[in-house]
């Protein structure tokens, strides 16, 4: 059965013949095995050009910045597959990458898709981006959603990992649009929203690597590669002191049950 088209059947990304392997128009073995680092390698297989200096270094801060955030969901959920499965690093490190959504590492994706919004909402509307913000952390606070990109449960006072990432890119010469309005955002949502909300490193992930040259639709490979490399650690750490058998019994303890007695309960409190 056919499904979708059918008239684009090629890749830019790699080939190989009998003699040598190919990737973005570089010979794997002449040319990059041996002579690239990973980060620009990364950067040449999803975009086909090596980055700049700035862009490599702009990248590997970011990469560094979230491959570790301790025991979350992700985590968790890799270790305890792990310890139900010591034999499957696949099976844990995919629940880990499982469990990367829309709150949990996937919130830069979310973060730098509303730096999108509010720049093509400036250029539609015929106004700056100031403008544009303003009008839209008001309707944000009309319709009570979250800003993407703004606030931390922990860093009310500002999150340094944002703020270091941001002094990075100023260093780096790489500031332009995206991080000049999460700074605009950064700036007057407070006041809007009424409360706390400084630009966290989920907002300044997506701002400095859009302003350096990485794609919109490939931001969410940049946590999902970073955290890999913390998920590697974790599940390393859990082949030779386990803990995912205490968390799920500390979970177990935890959660108390609150649903229906059986009848067999009902009779023994009778």
């Amino acid at each position: 059965m056919r499904i979708g088209k059918q008239d684009q059947s090629f890749t830019a990304i790699a080939t190989s013949d009998a003699e040598s392997v190919t990737v973005r128009g570089h010979d794997l073995c002449g040319d990059l095995i041996g002579k690239i680092n990973f980060t620009d390698y990364f950067w040449l297989l999803v975009l086909g050009d090596k980055p700049t200096e700035a862009q490599r270094d702009m990248m590997d801060a970011c990469l560094v910045a979230i491959a570790e955030h301790g025991l979350v969901p992700s985590v968790q959920a890799a270790r305890m597959t792990l310890a139900a499965g010591p034999d499957a690093w696949q099976g844990a490190m995919s629940a880990g990458l499982l469990g990367m959504g829309s709150v949990v590492a996937g919130s830069s994706e979310s973060a730098g898709r509303y730096l999108a919004e509010v720049l093509a909402k400036a250029e539609r509307d015929g106004t700056d981006i100031e403008t544009a913000a303003i009008a839209s952390l008001k309707d944000h606070k009309a319709e009570r959603r979250k800003v993407a990109g703004l606030g931390h449960p922990q860093h009310s006072s500002g999150d340094p990992r944002a703020d270091r990432l941001l002094e990075i890119a100023d260093d780096l010469g790489v500031s332009g649009k995206y991080i000049e309005t999460l700074r605009i955002l950064g700036k007057h949502a407070p006041g809007i929203i009424e409360r706390p909300l400084p630009i966290n490193v989920s907002g300044a992930i997506p701002a400095c690597i859009l302003d350096a040259g990485w794609p919109l639709d490939a931001i969410k490979a940049v946590p999902l590669l970073a955290r890999t490399a913390g998920l590697s650690a974790h599940l390393f750490e859990e082949t030779q002191r386990s803990i995912g058998f205490i968390m799920s019994h500390e979970a177990d303890q935890a959660i108390a049950y609150d649903g229906k007695p059986s009848s067999k309960s009902s009779r023994a409190a009778g």
